[in-house]
Protein backbone atom coordinates (compact mmCIF):
# COMPACT_ATOMS: atom_id res chain seq x y z
CA UNK A 1 0.00 0.00 0.00
CA UNK A 2 1.54 3.30 -1.11
CA UNK A 3 0.01 5.39 1.65
CA UNK A 4 0.66 3.13 4.62
CA UNK A 5 1.43 3.95 8.23
CA UNK A 6 5.17 4.41 7.50
CA UNK A 7 4.27 7.10 4.96
CA UNK A 8 1.90 8.66 7.50
CA UNK A 9 4.62 8.83 10.20
CA UNK A 10 7.00 10.65 7.83
CA UNK A 11 4.31 13.16 6.83
CA UNK A 12 3.33 13.81 10.45
CA UNK A 13 6.96 14.39 11.42
CA UNK A 14 7.28 16.99 8.64
CA UNK A 15 3.93 18.57 9.53
CA UNK A 16 4.09 18.64 13.35
CA UNK A 17 7.71 17.69 14.38
CA UNK A 18 6.12 14.82 16.37
CA UNK A 19 8.05 11.60 15.76
CA UNK A 20 5.51 8.78 15.96
CA UNK A 21 8.38 6.25 15.82
CA UNK A 22 9.04 7.08 19.47
CA UNK A 23 5.55 5.98 20.56
CA UNK A 24 4.38 2.39 20.98
CA UNK A 25 3.10 1.64 17.49
CA UNK A 26 0.12 -0.61 18.14
CA UNK A 27 -1.34 1.73 20.76
CA UNK A 28 -0.76 4.90 18.75
CA UNK A 29 -1.93 3.46 15.42
CA UNK A 30 -5.17 2.30 17.06
CA UNK A 31 -5.81 5.83 18.40
CA UNK A 32 -5.12 7.42 15.01
CA UNK A 33 -7.26 4.91 13.10
CA UNK A 34 -10.16 5.67 15.48
CA UNK A 35 -9.77 9.40 14.82
CA UNK A 36 -9.65 8.92 11.03
CA UNK A 37 -12.77 6.72 11.16
CA UNK A 38 -14.58 9.38 13.21
CA UNK A 39 -14.19 11.81 10.30
CA UNK A 40 -15.22 9.12 7.77
CA UNK A 41 -11.94 9.64 5.90
CA UNK A 42 -10.56 6.73 3.88
CA UNK A 43 -6.78 6.34 3.89
CA UNK A 44 -3.81 8.03 5.55
CA UNK A 45 -3.06 10.15 2.48
CA UNK A 46 -6.52 11.76 2.55
CA UNK A 47 -6.19 12.37 6.28
CA UNK A 48 -2.79 14.04 5.83
CA UNK A 49 -4.34 16.31 3.16
CA UNK A 50 -7.15 17.20 5.57
CA UNK A 51 -4.66 18.00 8.34
CA UNK A 52 -2.79 20.34 6.00
CA UNK A 53 -5.90 22.34 5.09
CA UNK A 54 -8.21 22.14 8.12
CA UNK A 55 -6.83 24.03 11.15
CA UNK A 56 -9.44 22.59 13.55
CA UNK A 57 -8.77 19.04 12.43
CA UNK A 58 -5.01 19.61 12.77
CA UNK A 59 -5.37 20.92 16.33
CA UNK A 60 -7.73 18.07 17.23
CA UNK A 61 -5.16 15.57 15.92
CA UNK A 62 -2.24 17.02 17.94
CA UNK A 63 -4.39 17.21 21.06
CA UNK A 64 -5.60 13.64 20.61
CA UNK A 65 -2.27 11.95 20.01
CA UNK A 66 -0.40 13.75 22.78
CA UNK A 67 -2.64 11.89 25.27
CA UNK A 68 -3.59 14.43 27.92
CA UNK A 69 -4.83 12.68 31.04
CA UNK A 70 -4.17 14.74 34.11
CA UNK A 71 -5.46 15.59 37.56
CA UNK A 72 -4.34 17.55 40.61
CA UNK A 73 -2.34 15.68 43.28
CA UNK A 74 -2.51 12.46 41.27
CA UNK A 75 -1.57 9.55 43.60
CA UNK A 76 -1.84 11.66 46.82
CA UNK A 77 0.47 9.34 48.82
CA UNK A 78 3.35 10.27 46.51
CA UNK A 79 2.60 13.97 46.95
CA UNK A 80 2.78 13.37 50.70
CA UNK A 81 6.35 12.07 50.28
CA UNK A 82 7.10 15.17 48.19
CA UNK A 83 5.65 17.40 50.92
CA UNK A 84 7.12 15.68 54.00
CA UNK A 85 10.50 14.51 52.68
CA UNK A 86 11.58 15.78 49.25
CA UNK A 87 10.74 19.50 49.58
CA UNK A 88 12.37 19.87 53.04
CA UNK A 89 15.51 18.09 51.75
CA UNK A 90 15.73 20.28 48.64
CA UNK A 91 15.15 23.49 50.61
CA UNK A 92 17.85 22.60 53.17
CA UNK A 93 20.24 21.84 50.30
CA UNK A 94 19.50 24.68 47.86
CA UNK A 95 17.54 27.28 49.83
CA UNK A 96 14.15 28.69 48.84
CA UNK A 97 14.87 29.60 45.21
CA UNK A 98 14.26 26.12 43.87
CA UNK A 99 14.43 25.44 40.13
CA UNK A 100 11.53 23.10 39.31
CA UNK A 101 10.50 21.79 35.91
CA UNK A 102 7.10 20.18 35.28
CA UNK A 103 7.69 18.35 31.98
CA UNK A 104 4.77 17.24 29.78
CA UNK A 105 2.56 19.33 32.07
CA UNK A 106 -0.70 18.82 30.12
CA UNK A 107 -3.53 21.14 31.25
CA UNK A 108 -1.57 22.59 34.19
CA UNK A 109 -2.87 20.33 36.96
CA UNK A 110 0.66 19.21 37.87
CA UNK A 111 2.57 22.53 37.92
CA UNK A 112 -0.31 24.20 39.81
CA UNK A 113 -0.27 21.29 42.29
CA UNK A 114 3.48 21.88 42.72
CA UNK A 115 2.93 25.58 43.48
CA UNK A 116 0.24 24.78 46.07
CA UNK A 117 2.29 22.01 47.69
CA UNK A 118 5.39 24.19 47.81
CA UNK A 119 3.42 27.10 49.30
CA UNK A 120 3.37 25.13 52.58
CA UNK A 121 7.17 25.57 52.71
CA UNK A 122 8.01 28.75 50.80
CA UNK A 123 6.21 32.12 50.44
CA UNK A 124 4.15 32.12 47.26
CA UNK A 125 6.01 35.08 45.73
CA UNK A 126 9.28 33.12 45.87
CA UNK A 127 7.94 30.11 43.93
CA UNK A 128 8.57 29.72 40.20
CA UNK A 129 7.68 26.58 38.22
CA UNK A 130 8.79 26.04 34.63
CA UNK A 131 6.11 23.98 32.84
CA UNK A 132 6.34 22.55 29.32
CA UNK A 133 4.22 20.53 26.94
CA UNK A 134 4.27 19.52 23.29
CA UNK A 135 0.67 20.62 22.74
CA UNK A 136 -0.04 24.36 22.58
CA UNK A 137 -3.77 23.70 23.04
CA UNK A 138 -3.34 22.16 26.48
CA UNK A 139 -0.98 25.00 27.43
CA UNK A 140 -3.75 27.43 26.42
CA UNK A 141 -6.20 25.48 28.64
CA UNK A 142 -3.69 25.53 31.49
CA UNK A 143 -3.40 29.32 31.26
CA UNK A 144 -7.21 29.64 31.52
CA UNK A 145 -7.15 27.49 34.68
CA UNK A 146 -10.69 26.04 34.69
CA UNK A 147 -11.09 22.47 36.00
CA UNK A 148 -13.77 19.89 36.72
CA UNK A 149 -14.74 18.81 40.21
CA UNK A 150 -13.27 15.38 39.48
CA UNK A 151 -9.85 16.72 38.46
CA UNK A 152 -9.42 18.65 41.73
CA UNK A 153 -10.83 15.89 43.99
CA UNK A 154 -7.44 15.00 45.53
CA UNK A 155 -6.41 18.58 46.38
CA UNK A 156 -6.12 18.94 50.19
CA UNK A 157 -9.25 20.67 51.53
CA UNK A 158 -7.48 23.74 52.93
CA UNK A 159 -5.75 24.41 49.59
CA UNK A 160 -8.98 23.77 47.68
CA UNK A 161 -10.83 26.37 49.76
CA UNK A 162 -7.97 28.85 49.52
CA UNK A 163 -7.13 28.64 45.82
CA UNK A 164 -10.25 27.54 43.89
CA UNK A 165 -13.45 29.44 43.09
CA UNK A 166 -16.57 27.73 41.76
CA UNK A 167 -17.59 29.08 38.36
CA UNK A 168 -20.76 27.29 37.17
CA UNK A 169 -19.96 23.57 37.09
CA UNK A 170 -16.19 24.30 36.98
CA UNK A 171 -13.52 25.42 39.43
CA UNK A 172 -11.14 28.29 38.62
CA UNK A 173 -7.66 28.31 40.09
CA UNK A 174 -6.50 31.53 41.73
CA UNK A 175 -4.48 34.02 39.67
CA UNK A 176 -1.85 34.11 42.42
CA UNK A 177 -1.13 30.41 41.74
CA UNK A 178 -1.19 30.88 37.95
CA UNK A 179 1.29 33.73 38.24
CA UNK A 180 3.92 31.36 39.67
CA UNK A 181 4.06 29.15 36.55
CA UNK A 182 5.82 29.89 33.27
CA UNK A 183 4.49 27.78 30.38
CA UNK A 184 6.40 26.97 27.22
CA UNK A 185 6.04 24.57 24.27
CA UNK A 186 8.66 21.82 24.37
CA UNK A 187 9.16 18.48 22.59
CA UNK A 188 10.87 15.96 24.90
CA UNK A 189 12.17 13.97 21.94
CA UNK A 190 13.51 16.84 19.88
CA UNK A 191 14.22 20.04 21.81
CA UNK A 192 17.17 20.98 24.03
CA UNK A 193 16.62 20.43 27.76
CA UNK A 194 17.05 23.16 30.39
CA UNK A 195 19.81 22.56 32.96
CA UNK A 196 20.66 22.75 36.67
CA UNK A 197 17.17 21.89 37.90
CA UNK A 198 16.64 20.84 41.51
CA UNK A 199 13.43 18.91 40.81
CA UNK A 200 12.02 17.54 37.56
CA UNK A 201 8.47 16.17 37.59
CA UNK A 202 7.38 14.00 34.65
CA UNK A 203 4.62 11.55 35.48
CA UNK A 204 2.63 8.97 33.51
CA UNK A 205 3.76 10.27 30.12
CA UNK A 206 6.65 8.02 29.12
CA UNK A 207 4.50 4.88 29.36
CA UNK A 208 3.41 5.69 25.80
CA UNK A 209 7.02 5.83 24.54
CA UNK A 210 9.14 2.99 23.17
CA UNK A 211 11.86 1.63 25.49
CA UNK A 212 14.54 3.39 23.44
CA UNK A 213 12.76 6.76 23.61
CA UNK A 214 12.20 6.34 27.37
CA UNK A 215 15.87 5.61 27.94
CA UNK A 216 16.86 8.67 25.92
CA UNK A 217 14.53 10.94 27.93
CA UNK A 218 15.65 9.58 31.33
CA UNK A 219 19.30 10.15 30.38
CA UNK A 220 18.48 13.72 29.33
CA UNK A 221 16.66 14.32 32.63
CA UNK A 222 19.74 13.09 34.49
CA UNK A 223 21.87 15.67 32.66
CA UNK A 224 19.25 18.38 33.32
CA UNK A 225 19.36 17.90 37.07
CA UNK A 226 21.73 19.78 39.33
CA UNK A 227 23.93 17.64 41.56
CA UNK A 228 21.65 16.30 44.30
CA UNK A 229 18.53 17.02 42.24
CA UNK A 230 15.47 14.75 42.15
CA UNK A 231 13.40 13.22 39.34
CA UNK A 232 9.76 12.46 40.29
CA UNK A 233 8.05 9.94 37.96
CA UNK A 234 4.57 8.41 37.79
CA UNK A 235 3.09 5.39 39.55
CA UNK A 236 2.83 3.52 36.23
CA UNK A 237 6.54 3.97 35.47
CA UNK A 238 9.92 2.71 36.61
CA UNK A 239 13.50 3.25 35.48
CA UNK A 240 14.83 -0.27 35.04
CA UNK A 241 18.43 0.81 34.35
CA UNK A 242 18.57 3.73 36.80
CA UNK A 243 21.99 2.67 38.16
CA UNK A 244 23.47 2.52 34.68
CA UNK A 245 22.20 6.06 33.97
CA UNK A 246 23.68 7.26 37.27
CA UNK A 247 20.57 7.70 39.45
CA UNK A 248 20.18 6.64 43.06
CA UNK A 249 16.72 5.40 43.90
CA UNK A 250 15.17 7.15 46.91
CA UNK A 251 11.96 5.12 46.64
CA UNK A 252 9.72 3.78 43.87
CA UNK A 253 9.00 7.15 42.25
CA UNK A 254 11.86 9.45 43.29
CA UNK A 255 15.35 9.20 41.82
CA UNK A 256 18.31 11.34 42.88
CA UNK A 257 21.36 12.54 40.95
CA UNK A 258 24.29 11.96 43.37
Amino acid sequence: MAFDYEYFKKEILALTTIDLNSYKEQQMKRRIDTLIAKHKIVGYDKYVQALRTDKNMFEEFVNYITINVSEFYRNPEQWEILDKTIFPELISKYGKNLKIWSAACSTGDEPYSLVMALSRHIPLNQIKIFATDLDKQVIAKAKVGLYTEKSIASVPEDLKKKYFTKVGPSYKIADEIKARVEFKEHNLLKDAYPTEYHLIVCRNVLIYFTEQAKDEVFRKYFKSLAKGGILFIGSTEQIMNYREIGFERKNSFFYAKP
